[in-house]
């Protein structure tokens, strides 16, 4: 399996024969670009015209990060792979107001229903308030329902922040940890350190979707939920939503509750909290051996890593605009 490199110290990055070369701080190393998926770069580092070149032939997406962990933009190569009609499908979708709708729905019910999934793993898992955590599942559920009745995109974000809302108020429950309350959610810039964690593995989690597009005939700058506008990349966040509360939330849950990660992990900055470097790297390494993780897919017949899944899930659009097969989002089993 191909991997993801990140970079947290100062250096350069290099082309040297076949191969990528980084000197940093307190490392030199090289690394076989053939098993190379993506780079993510959060430190100082310096690139050039020929390693640009170099990651273009092998179709590697270089993403930057700034001081503070936020995501700064991506070297996104030519495409290499050409499928006109594929693109043209996935545009008249968009421009087809009932086929944009009918996608944004299935959106927001896969990343309702694994939610509700999440909730339910820590239900039986919870001696304290079950009750509220069954009363949350309820609600997502009937939110479920109603997606079914609705006609615009306005209310179908409507019901997606509710049920987000909704979700999210059991996460104090879930984690138990003062040092780590909910309050409420904040983004820009995140309030405390639970809000920091979510902002920032949601951005991994964004970036992660966009090189899995690549790596197809889709064109990212389409997206169905997140409307095609001046913002670069939309379908990336689509496709993360139905990811976001299996890959992200539960890396949260796990870091915390097995005390992996702690207060000092963290600092105030720009009149808010995020994650310092040394919390960065422990939340990369466990969301990064999260995603290797692999799970039995049920079509299929064998098990894949839940990066994989990513993929599947873009073929499965990719067969959508062809008219091959309906989209359904992906449903955990767990």
């Amino acid at each position: 399996m191909k991997k993801s490199l990140y970079f947290f110290q100062n250096g350069m990055l290099r082309r040297k024969e076949n191969s990528l070369y980084f000197e940093g701080e307190s490392m030199k190393r090289f690394f076989p670009v053939e098993d190379i998926n993506d780079i993510f770069i959060f430190g100082e580092v310096e690139v050039n015209k020929k390693l640009l070149e170099f990651i273009s032939q092998k179709n590697i997406i270089l993403h930057f990060f700034n001081h503070y962990g936020y995501y700064t933009g991506s070297y996104y190569p030519r495409e290499h792979l050409n499928a006109g009609l594929v693109i043209l499908k996935q545009a008249e979708h968009y421009l087809n107001p009932d086929q944009r709708l009918l996608l944004a729905k299935k959106f927001v019910t896969g990343s309702i229903a694994q939610m509700s999934r999440v909730l339910k793993y820590y239900r039986n898992r919870v001696k304290e308030n079950a009750e509220h955590i069954a009363q949350s599942i309820e609600g997502l559920e009937e939110n479920i329902k109603k997606v079914k009745g609705i006609q615009t995109i306005d209310e179908l974000l409507a019901i997606e922040g509710h049920s987000r809302e909704n979700y999210y108020t059991n996460f104090d429950v879930i984690i138990q940890n003062q040092d780590f309350p909910f309050e409420k959610r904040s983004a820009r810039p995140p309030l405390n350190r639970l809000n920091a964690m979510i902002s920032f593995g949601n951005t991994i989690l964004y970036t992660t979707a966009l090189s899995e597009i690549y790596k197809t005939f889709l064109d990212p700058r389409i997206g169905y939920l997140h409307s095609t506008n001046y913002r670069r990349f939309t379908l990336n966040l689509d496709v993360a939503e139905i990811f976001k509360p299996i890959l992200v939330d539960r890396t949260i849950f796990s870091l915390i509750n097995k005390r992996k990660i702690q207060k000092k992990d963290f600092a105030k900055q720009m009149e808010g909290i995020l994650l310092n470097q040394e919390g960065q790297k422990k939340f990369i390494q466990e969301l990064d051996e999260r995603m290797k993780t692999t799970v039995e897919h049920r079509h299929l017949g064998k098990s894949v890593s839940y990066r994989r899944l990513i993929r599947l899930e873009l073929y499965k659009l990719q067969k959508h605009f062809l008219g091959e097969k309906e989209y359904e989002p992906y449903k955990s089993l767990w």
